[in-house]
Protein backbone atom coordinates (compact mmCIF):
# COMPACT_ATOMS: atom_id res chain seq x y z
CA UNK A 1 0.00 0.00 0.00
CA UNK A 2 2.85 2.38 0.86
CA UNK A 3 4.43 1.80 -2.56
CA UNK A 4 1.20 2.76 -4.34
CA UNK A 5 1.04 5.96 -2.32
CA UNK A 6 4.62 6.87 -3.28
CA UNK A 7 3.88 6.19 -6.94
CA UNK A 8 0.77 8.38 -6.87
CA UNK A 9 2.65 11.22 -5.15
CA UNK A 10 5.50 10.91 -7.67
CA UNK A 11 3.04 11.00 -10.57
CA UNK A 12 1.31 14.11 -9.22
CA UNK A 13 4.65 15.85 -8.78
CA UNK A 14 5.73 14.83 -12.29
CA UNK A 15 2.49 16.20 -13.75
CA UNK A 16 3.01 19.47 -11.90
CA UNK A 17 6.57 19.80 -13.19
CA UNK A 18 5.57 18.81 -16.72
CA UNK A 19 2.71 21.30 -16.67
CA UNK A 20 5.06 24.06 -15.57
CA UNK A 21 7.54 23.21 -18.29
CA UNK A 22 4.96 22.76 -21.05
CA UNK A 23 3.35 26.12 -20.45
CA UNK A 24 6.75 27.70 -20.99
CA UNK A 25 7.70 31.18 -19.87
CA UNK A 26 4.90 33.32 -18.62
CA UNK A 27 4.38 36.86 -19.85
CA UNK A 28 4.76 39.79 -17.50
CA UNK A 29 1.58 40.26 -15.50
CA UNK A 30 1.68 44.03 -15.67
CA UNK A 31 3.67 46.96 -16.96
CA UNK A 32 5.29 50.03 -15.41
CA UNK A 33 2.06 52.03 -15.25
CA UNK A 34 0.59 49.53 -12.78
CA UNK A 35 3.18 49.97 -10.06
CA UNK A 36 4.71 52.47 -7.69
CA UNK A 37 7.76 52.79 -5.51
CA UNK A 38 9.02 49.47 -4.23
CA UNK A 39 8.15 49.07 -0.53
CA UNK A 40 11.11 49.18 1.84
CA UNK A 41 11.81 46.27 4.17
CA UNK A 42 14.41 44.91 6.52
CA UNK A 43 14.88 41.13 6.50
CA UNK A 44 17.50 38.73 7.84
CA UNK A 45 20.05 37.27 5.45
CA UNK A 46 21.34 33.71 5.71
CA UNK A 47 23.88 34.74 8.38
CA UNK A 48 21.24 36.43 10.54
CA UNK A 49 22.33 39.96 9.63
CA UNK A 50 19.70 42.62 8.89
CA UNK A 51 19.43 43.59 5.23
CA UNK A 52 17.73 46.94 4.55
CA UNK A 53 16.29 47.17 1.04
CA UNK A 54 16.44 50.98 0.87
CA UNK A 55 20.25 50.77 1.04
CA UNK A 56 20.09 49.62 -2.60
CA UNK A 57 18.59 52.89 -3.89
CA UNK A 58 20.41 53.91 -7.04
CA UNK A 59 20.78 50.30 -8.20
CA UNK A 60 18.74 48.32 -10.72
CA UNK A 61 17.23 45.42 -8.80
CA UNK A 62 15.87 42.01 -9.67
CA UNK A 63 13.82 41.09 -6.59
CA UNK A 64 12.70 37.46 -6.63
CA UNK A 65 10.26 35.74 -4.25
CA UNK A 66 10.86 31.98 -4.29
CA UNK A 67 11.04 28.71 -2.35
CA UNK A 68 13.46 25.79 -2.40
CA UNK A 69 10.77 23.29 -3.45
CA UNK A 70 9.76 25.30 -6.56
CA UNK A 71 10.99 23.67 -9.83
CA UNK A 72 10.59 26.86 -11.92
CA UNK A 73 12.72 28.81 -9.45
CA UNK A 74 15.39 26.11 -9.55
CA UNK A 75 15.44 26.54 -13.33
CA UNK A 76 15.88 30.32 -12.95
CA UNK A 77 18.83 30.16 -10.54
CA UNK A 78 21.46 29.93 -13.33
CA UNK A 79 19.86 32.99 -15.01
CA UNK A 80 20.12 35.10 -11.87
CA UNK A 81 23.66 33.93 -11.10
CA UNK A 82 24.78 34.77 -14.62
CA UNK A 83 23.04 38.16 -14.75
CA UNK A 84 24.42 39.12 -11.35
CA UNK A 85 27.98 38.22 -12.39
CA UNK A 86 27.64 39.94 -15.74
CA UNK A 87 25.95 43.19 -14.67
CA UNK A 88 26.87 43.75 -11.03
CA UNK A 89 29.60 46.22 -12.00
CA UNK A 90 26.97 48.16 -13.99
CA UNK A 91 24.78 48.58 -10.91
CA UNK A 92 22.61 45.45 -10.92
CA UNK A 93 21.60 43.79 -7.68
CA UNK A 94 19.77 40.47 -7.52
CA UNK A 95 17.97 39.75 -4.26
CA UNK A 96 16.21 36.49 -3.50
CA UNK A 97 13.51 36.39 -0.81
CA UNK A 98 12.94 32.82 0.33
CA UNK A 99 9.43 31.97 1.51
CA UNK A 100 10.14 28.47 2.85
CA UNK A 101 8.41 27.56 6.11
CA UNK A 102 11.66 26.01 7.37
CA UNK A 103 13.44 29.37 7.16
CA UNK A 104 17.20 29.58 7.26
CA UNK A 105 17.59 25.92 8.27
CA UNK A 106 16.22 24.87 4.87
CA UNK A 107 17.33 27.80 2.73
CA UNK A 108 20.98 28.13 3.73
CA UNK A 109 22.03 24.57 2.71
CA UNK A 110 20.01 24.94 -0.50
CA UNK A 111 21.79 28.22 -1.37
CA UNK A 112 25.15 26.61 -0.67
CA UNK A 113 24.33 23.52 -2.78
CA UNK A 114 23.27 25.71 -5.72
CA UNK A 115 26.23 28.08 -5.20
CA UNK A 116 23.94 31.12 -5.26
CA UNK A 117 26.16 34.19 -5.61
CA UNK A 118 23.60 36.90 -4.77
CA UNK A 119 22.03 37.86 -1.44
CA UNK A 120 19.29 35.58 -0.12
CA UNK A 121 16.91 36.87 2.54
CA UNK A 122 14.32 35.09 4.66
CA UNK A 123 10.89 36.50 3.87
CA UNK A 124 7.83 36.97 6.05
CA UNK A 125 4.12 37.70 5.66
CA UNK A 126 4.60 41.46 5.91
CA UNK A 127 6.97 41.71 2.94
CA UNK A 128 4.73 39.52 0.77
CA UNK A 129 1.73 41.67 1.71
CA UNK A 130 3.68 44.87 0.99
CA UNK A 131 4.42 43.56 -2.50
CA UNK A 132 0.76 42.98 -3.27
CA UNK A 133 0.46 39.47 -1.92
CA UNK A 134 2.64 36.87 -3.58
CA UNK A 135 0.16 34.42 -5.11
CA UNK A 136 2.59 32.29 -7.08
CA UNK A 137 6.28 31.62 -7.03
CA UNK A 138 8.57 32.54 -8.41
CA UNK A 139 7.37 36.16 -8.55
CA UNK A 140 10.00 38.59 -9.73
CA UNK A 141 10.01 42.38 -9.69
CA UNK A 142 12.30 44.63 -11.74
CA UNK A 143 13.05 47.88 -9.91
CA UNK A 144 14.73 50.91 -11.48
CA UNK A 145 17.42 53.16 -9.97
CA UNK A 146 14.76 55.48 -8.54
CA UNK A 147 13.24 52.60 -6.58
CA UNK A 148 10.15 52.21 -8.76
CA UNK A 149 8.79 48.81 -9.75
CA UNK A 150 8.77 48.72 -13.55
CA UNK A 151 7.90 45.08 -14.25
CA UNK A 152 6.47 42.06 -12.51
CA UNK A 153 6.78 38.48 -13.68
CA UNK A 154 4.97 35.46 -12.25
CA UNK A 155 6.35 32.05 -13.09
CA UNK A 156 9.44 30.89 -14.92
CA UNK A 157 11.16 33.29 -17.33
CA UNK A 158 14.06 32.76 -19.71
CA UNK A 159 17.27 34.64 -18.98
CA UNK A 160 16.69 36.81 -22.04
CA UNK A 161 13.42 38.11 -20.59
CA UNK A 162 15.15 39.37 -17.45
CA UNK A 163 18.11 40.67 -19.43
CA UNK A 164 15.81 42.62 -21.74
CA UNK A 165 13.94 44.05 -18.74
CA UNK A 166 17.13 45.43 -17.14
CA UNK A 167 19.07 46.53 -20.25
CA UNK A 168 17.58 50.02 -20.57
CA UNK A 169 17.69 50.58 -16.82
CA UNK A 170 21.43 49.97 -16.34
Amino acid sequence: MEMKRKIVISMIFALFVAGSLLTGPHKPTANAQSFKEAPDFTLPDLSGNSFKFSNLKGKVIILDFWATWCPPYRAEIPHFKSLYSQYKSDGLEVIGIALDQGGVNVVKPFAEDFEINYPILIGNQRVTDDYGGIRGIPTTFIINRSGDIVKKFVGYQDKEVFESAIQDLL
